[in-house]
């Protein structure tokens, strides 16, 4: 865990809550289990608006493009070591 950037603030956390957060996260002190927890919050809030935002993207590639494109590199590759050798 690398924190450039701290604030120090006083916070009122229910015990239950922080004895949990500290028994899931394995944090040894209250400050770990309290970052991991933030860091493990904001992770699922990315992840809920990349899921959010699927298939809003009209220009993106299909899988089967995508794939017929990669078969076609792979075809101009071989054939341009084939040249060479």
């Amino acid at each position: 865990m690398l924190i450039l950037d701290s604030m120090k603030t006083t916070i009122d956390i229910p015990d239950d809550l922080l004895a949990d957060a500290m028994k899931f996260t394995g944090a040894k002190t209250k400050r770990d289990a309290v970052v991991k927890a933030i860091e493990s919050f904001n992770r699922l809030q990315k992840i809920e608006s990349l899921i959010t935002a699927a298939g809003t993207f009209s220009d993106l590639p299909s899988n089967d493009e995508l794939e017929a494109e990669d078969l076609a590199y792979e075809a101009r590759m071989t054939k341009r070591w084939k040249a060479k050798a």
